[in-house]
Formats: C-alpha cells, structure tokens, sequence
C-alpha cells in the first residue's frame, strides 16, 4: 500500500473501533529517541523518516509535527501523501495538545498505543481531552494492524563490556541507584530507557540501528533487580555475572503483568519522560509514586576516568579516519566521481581499519550543495548525487568504538565558493569557537552559555533552528538527556554543565536551494582554578580534524580566534600526523598550517 492507502485503512480501523482522533508518536516503548525497524510506525504511515515527529489523524485531516531540524526534508516526503505538516515553535501552530482538543468531539475518543506514549505527554493527552469530556484509550496499537509486512523485534546477541572500558562495576552502580532511591524515599525503581538499563548493566546490544541498545526493563528493589530481556540474547557468562549481582532474567513482555502486582505498600520511583504510559498505569492503584529524572542520568553524564581515558583515545583513532577522508575527498574531487553514498561508503571503510571500531554511531549525513540546507539531511539510492565541485558538502557522522562514540560535523570546500558560502563557513567557526573557549562557574547550565555560540550569527541576523550541543553517550545514545545547548528551554535538559561530562558543539547556517555549514567538536568539561568566587569549569575540545581553511576569510577573524585556530591545528596535526603515508602527512601539514 502507499501512504494514502496506509492512512485509509488506519481509518477504516478507526471507525470501526470508534475513535474520533488517533496519535501516532515517534517512540518505541522506551521513549527511545532513534528507535529499531519494529517500532517505526509513525515513519510507516507517513513516510516521513526523522527522527521526531508526532503524526494525528482524524476521520478527514491528517497532521505531522516536527522540529525546525526537518522542516525542509519533512516537506519533501509528505508531499502527496495527504499529510500536513505543522512547524513545531513557529507562530501559530498549534500544538499537538491543542490541535486534539480543538479536533475532538464533545465526549469523543482519543486512541494511542501507551507503550509508546511517555508519562507526562500522557499526561497532557488528558489534560487536553477533559476539556471536551472525551475519553482515551491506549490500548490497541492500529498502525500495528495495518502493517501486514512489520518488522520482528531484534533477536541479536547482547555484548558485555569489561571494567577496563566502563571504569565501574554493575556492583557499584546498582549501590549508587540504591542510595538514590533511598533519598527520593522509594524502595522500588521502574525503568524502562534503554541506556540507563545498558549502563547498570554494562551490557550493551544491537537492537536499534547504529545504537549498540539493548531491548529491556529493569525493576529495582533493595535487594533485588528483575531484568526483562529476551534471554536468548544472553551467553552463559553473562548470566552468571548478572546472577552475582542478585539480577534476576525475565521474559521482555512479563513487566506489565508483575507491574501489575506490586505491593500497594511500596513507594515506586519512575521518570515521567522515560516511562510509558501504559505500563505506568499498571502500577496498583492507591501505590505511592514519586516522579523524578532517573538517577542514571546524571550518573551515566559524569564519565569517570577510565571512560575519560577511552573517549579520548576513540576520538584520537577517529581523526585518522577522518582526515584520511577528507585528504581523500580533497585530492579525489573531480578526478573520480564521488556521491554522498559512496562518500560516506569510504569513509566507514577507514573507520574499519581503526582497532575497536563497532559500527557507525548513527545514519551519516552526507549532504552535498543544496542537500546541506536540510539539516538533518541522510542520503538514501534515490536523493543520492554527485558531490559538487564547487561549493560546499556537510558531514555529520561518527564511530562506535569500544572506547566510546563520536559524533563529529565538518563542512568541506571543492572549487570555487561564494563570498557567502566563505562567511557562512568563517562565521560558523567563529560560532564554534566561542563557545568552545568560555570559562563558567560550576551550577552554569547550557541555556546560559547557548548564546555565545549564536552570538556571531546573530550579528549578521542569522539564527540555526537547532539545539547548539548536547551530552555523548559512552558507546550507547549519541544524544543523551542530561543538559545541552539551547536557547528555547526543555524542562528535560536543565542540568547544570559538570565536570567529566562530554558534550557537542555545533553551530550552523543552512541556505535553502543553496548551502549549508555545520562545524561540530566534542567537548570535555574540565575543572578550572577554584577560589572564593567558586569551581570555575572550561571545555577542553577532543575532536581532533581539521577544520577547511580553503573555506575561511581570514579577515573576518579576531586575533585572538586566529590564535585559537592555529592552536587547534597544532594539536590535529600532532596527534594525526605520526598514523598518516608520508602524502597524507605533507597534505595535512598544508591544511594545518598557521594563518
């Protein structure tokens, strides 16, 4: 069937079931943010592929809401489909919430799957529906019936990561959370992310793609914690090493019976963005819950030195790769033909030869002249073309090492650019590094320092309809949910920036039918001087790449910034050159050279 047919038939269901409106989210039931092909039922009926985005449908109107990240490519791929598509944050769009309200009948229904649906957006859901005394169920999974060819859920094996890569024991993880409960004044904990059961656990799997996740709950007691998990993706030694820590294996989908039999005498810690609704309204009626973040989050957030040490040895390994295939770009370019598709084929080929290295640690965006306005644009067999020789192509990729994740963006020149694709670029360094070199004191969150790198763009009246950064899993979600860089506040998001955290930094400018520049570092939060004012911190940048001088005006820099340039190219030079051919290392001397 194609989109339409899809979206008939879900109605034809809906009508049948008597829904009035029926939501469709992105999530999986972990309220992951990139999810496995089982769980890609909003993509599935829409044809829209981002990674967020909320579909509605009533019995005549269907809608899709998104951010500013895929604005452009959610245009193009819901064009004849009958879909609409509603710009999140821009002035008068409604909201998912509002549109429901406004769309429901008086005493009308509400339809969602709720495993699929997070605590507080269920939460709203029927903040939303009261007003037209309208009723929910979140029971039947529609999409799911439509979609007679689904996907299986994952059945790859799980993987283990030894100490000598965590820097800490399930033991001593599961005692922390322990102490955690004991202060949010609960004796049980449900948690259902798949990266804080991946991080107790130091476990790791293969469920999701590019994300090394592992499909499962936890339920945490005192003295206990039940593991829910296909047990056939567990090898002997796994099991006996979980069994040494009183966790106990149970079948994936047991949870929401035993949830189900919790004793009405507990108080149950959950996270009401990590949750889902239906399993959260298993829990006992008259049982005592306490809502708060997960305390992994900030646990997983702070790497300890052993994670410090690998992170920065995967990004050293990374800048080989990365260099290498931006020397090969730059000396291949109208020689040979060169397409996103196989761009971004070379470039997992020199990630391959780097000891540790897993598999990309997301879908690579190789986005050449006017692709690289779509922000988060992924090049597939039917948009994929030839690079540009002259003009711009954006990369945003990484690797999935065993000593952590990358994620690295960088904007590459070929032959003649315009004088405003050069101040773009030099403008977007300027943005990058900014922010790069700001000196805080410790309780400073990322919504106070967004502006430095926005300041520069700004200038020139230009904004990026993205976050500025966010926290780096260690080889587990690329986006972690601890803080980041931002101008418009996520309640999620609020932490203050802490030492041992890592987090991105990438500014960009994106022209449509045109351009586009992004310029992305990881950044490591360090302790700086501490004196009576407080803990001051600063960032210390671990991705090591050259970033294009043939694309920078070197008039539009300050002094100081042409320091801070020559100076990273220093580093990127010493740390690259010695795994470089005698070619490659005459070339990156050039391209690391003073200006």
């Amino acid at each position: 069937m194609n989109i339409p047919e899809r979206i008939s038939a879900l109605r034809a269901l809906m009508e049948e079931r008597g829904y009035d409106v029926y939501m469709v989210p992105t999530d999986d039931f972990h309220q992951s943010e990139y999810v496995g092909d089982h769980f890609k039922v909003r993509e599935y009926i829409t044809g829209f592929t981002g990674s967020a985005g909320t579909a509605v449908f009533t019995k005549d109107e269907a809608g899709l809401w998104t951010d500013g990240r895929y604005f452009l490519q959610a245009d193009q791929q819901l064009a004849g489909t009958g879909v609409k598509l509603y710009k999140m944050g821009e002035p008068g769009v409604p909201t998912v919430e509002e549109f429901i309200a406004s769309a429901l009948p008086e005493g009308g229904t509400l339809g969602f799957d709720g495993r699929v649906v997070a605590i507080e957006e269920g939460a709203a859901l029927e903040e939303a529906v009261a007003s037209k005394d309208a009723k929910i169920n979140y029971s039947e999974d529609l999409v799911g019936e439509v979609w007679a060819d689904r996907p299986a859920l994952s059945e790859k094996p799980a993987f283990a990561l030894g100490e000598e890569y965590t820097g800490e024991s399930t033991e001593s993880k599961l005692a922390r959370v322990r102490e955690a409960m004991k202060k949010a004044g609960a004796d049980v904990h449900v948690i259902a992310a798949l990266d804080d059961v991946c991080w107790i656990t130091n476990l790791r799997g293969d469920d999701v793609d590019f994300f090394p996740l592992l499909l499962s709950y936890a339920v945490i007691t005192m003295d206990e914690m039940k593991l829910y998990i296909d047990e056939r993706k567990l090898n002997d030694d796994m099991k006996a090493d979980l069994a040494k820590n009183n966790i106990t294996i149970h079948p994936y989908n047991a949870i929401y019976e035993d949830i189900k039999n919790l004793d009405t005498a507990s108080t149950v810690l959950v996270d009401p963005n990590r949750l889902n609704y239906a399993l959260f309204n298993n829990i006992p009626g008259g049982t005592k819950v306490v809502q708060q973040v997960n305390p992994t989050i900030a646990m997983k957030a702070k790497k300890n030195d052993v994670e410090i040490r690998n992170i920065i040895n995967a990004h050293k390994k990374d800048a080989v790769a990365m260099t290498k295939w931006m020397y090969w770009l730059k000396t291949n370019i109208g020689k040979i033909e060169i397409t996103e598709l196989s761009a971004a084929a070379k470039l997992e080929t020199l990630r391959k030869e780097q000891e540790g290295y897993l598999w990309q640690s997301f879908e690579p965006i190789c986005a050449s002249a006017e692709h690289a306005a779509i922000v988060h644009y992924e090049p597939t067999p039917e948009t994929d073309v030839p690079l540009t020789q002259n003009g711009l192509f954006l990369t945003d990729t990484g690797g999935g090492y065993l000593e952590g994740s990358t994620d690295i963006s960088r904007t590459f020149a070929f032959g003649e650019l315009t004088q405003q694709m050069k101040e773009d670029f030099t403008t977007v360094l300027q943005c990058n590094f900014n922010l790069a070199h700001a000196v805080f004191l410790e309780g400073t969150t990322g919504y106070n320092l967004d502006v430095l790198a926005r300041m520069p763009a700004w200038r020139r009246g230009i904004n990026f309809n993205h976050g500025t950064g966010h926290d780096v899993g260690y080889l587990m979600n690329i986006h972690e949910a601890s803080c980041g860089f931002r101008c418009a506040i996520r309640e999620k998001e609020q932490a203050p920036l802490m030492d041992g955290l890592v987090i991105t930094d990438e500014p960009g400018i994106y022209i449509e039918g045109s351009h586009g520049v992004r310029t992305e570092n990881e950044l490591l939060v360090r302790k700086g001087p501490k004196n009576e004012y407080g803990q001051f911190l600063y960032f210390e940048p671990i991705t090591y790449v050259p970033i294009d001088l043939d694309a920078i005006i070197p008039e539009m820099l300050t002094d100081q910034e042409r320091e801070q340039l020559n100076e990273y190219h220093k580093k990127v030079y010493e740390i690259v050159a010695p795994h470089l051919s005698d070619e490659e290392r005459e070339w990156l001397r050039e391209y690391t050279r003073a200006i």
